[in-house]
């Protein structure tokens, strides 16, 4: 990904662009042949050698993409005239800028399979494993960790098509001229050399491929990294000392503290969590770049040098920290298990409360018998179905053997096949 960005691989893109723009300008008789024969046999690579000769020339020109130019003549000799012909420096610009965002793309997409890969593999292991599910912090009732994964993969897997539908946003390209009217190029130029480059022409542009493009582009990398900030955060909830259902892996020789030497503490996840701070902002600074001054200003250009390869960069990088953690993930259904049992079987109210309900009881006075008997587990720590068989008014409503039958373990996740189903597209491992 960083290799994207380098300064040698921009002035390969600009190259690329030029070089394009005038093979199309040849095929309508704009140019003639040999320019485009000449240009491209000199054109050559890019070595830091000659990053540093184009910034020395823009120290003159205070334009980089005159500098180029300037660099190309000295290179190519005076057939680099029919280089830029007709042309503005923003055709260059951000049709190389639509060729690095697109290449982006697709690393980003293999980062997103990687870390798909990782969540269905511990979400099929963990099918089974019977853990509590919570809302507002509280136990709720029972869930399996796997259900848990699925809900992740699937929305992963949306953000990994959020990821695709910007990239063809952005895989787009213009040689439409100062102000988009092909004054001097007709479009047939354009989209001879948007084709050659893998792009498709912008419709209408005008001195600039308009930016809410790259506002969606942006977007769609913050909510990916929104959701691997969810993830990071369900596990650094799971690896507290109170709870410890699950843990970041801790390598050999890992030390945790400089102070206390028995601390392992969620460092990836946190660090995942602030590294989505970062795609939050750079997603609002691409927002900010939509509004500009008629055809164009220039306040988006140091935005984008900015959030171009920061973005990229760092949502790549979290990729896959994430799949890594992911694959080395350490579970303890055991600790799940007794977690689950805390509060004395009061995860099972809403199954009594529904029985109740089923006998035609009315709802209302069905729940205060079952919360009447939550209560007296938080006020004396009378385990919940002692508390419901001592209660009279609810063994005249129900029997003994179906206040037993409330709380068989399997019953909440009997469903579980059917989510994997609707995810996966099987409940079997695959």
């Amino acid at each position: 990904m960083v290799a994207l960005w380098t300064p040698e691989a921009r002035l390969r893109r600009w190259r690329d662009v030029e070089l394009a723009a005038l093979e199309g300008m040849v095929k309508v008789g704009i140019a003639p042949k040999e320019a485009h024969e000449v240009c491209r046999a000199k054109a050559g690579d890019f070595t830091a050698a000659d990053v540093a000769r184009i910034d020395e020339i823009e120290k003159v020109t205070k334009h980089d993409v005159i500098a180029f130019l300037t660099f190309m003549e000295e290179r190519i000799g005076p057939q680099a005239r029919w280089l830029h012909f007709g042309m503005t420096s923003s055709d260059v610009l951000d049709t190389s800028l639509g060729l690095i965002l697109r290449d982006a793309a697709d690393l980003l997409v293999a980062g997103v399979d990687r870390a798909l890969a990782a969540i269905k593999a511990q979400a099929f292991a963990h099918k089974g494993t019977v853990m509590v599910g919570r809302s507002h912090g509280i136990h709720a009732e029972p869930m399996s960790f796997g259900h848990k994964l699925a809900i992740w993969f699937d929305e992963l897997r949306r953000g990994r098509q959020r990821l695709l539908s910007a990239k063809a946003s952005i895989a787009v390209g213009k040689v439409s001229g100062a102000v988009g009217t092909f004054a001097h190029l007709p479009p047939s130029v354009e989209a001879h050399a948007c084709a050659a480059l893998g792009l498709a022409p912008a419709p209408a542009s005008s001195q600039i491929v308009q930016r809410d493009r790259h506002a969606e582009y942006f977007g769609a990398l913050a909510l990916v990294g929104a959701s691997l900030e969810k993830f990071a955060t369900e596990i650094r909830h799971l690896q507290r000392t109170e709870v410890r259902e699950a843990e970041e892996p801790f390598t050999k020789g890992q030390k945790g503290s400089s102070a206390m030497p028995h601390k392992r503490n969620p460092v990836l996840s946190e660090n995942l969590t602030g590294l989505a701070r970062l795609l939050r902002g750079y997603a609002v600074s691409a927002l900010e770049d939509v509004a500009l001054w008629h055809e164009r200003d220039i306040s988006h250009s140091s935005v984008e040098r900015v959030i171009g390869p920061d973005a990229t960069v760092t949502l790549d990088f979290m990729l896959h920290r994430f799949a890594g953690l992911m694959e080395q993930l350490n579970v303890y259904p055991e600790a799940m298990q007794k977690n689950l049992d805390l509060l004395g079987g009061l995860v099972n109210s809403q199954r009594l409360l529904l029985e109740l309900a089923r006998l035609g009881l009315d709802r209302q006075a069905a729940y205060v018998i079952v919360q009447r008997a939550a209560m007296r587990f938080y006020e004396a720590g009378v385990p919940f179905q002692q508390a419901l068989l001592e209660d009279a008014q609810l063994t005249a409503a129900l029997p003994r053997a179906q206040i037993e039958a409330c709380f068989t373990p399997g019953y909440h996740l009997r469903h579980v096949d059917d989510i994997f189903a609707r995810v996966f597209g099987s409940a079997a491992k695959q």
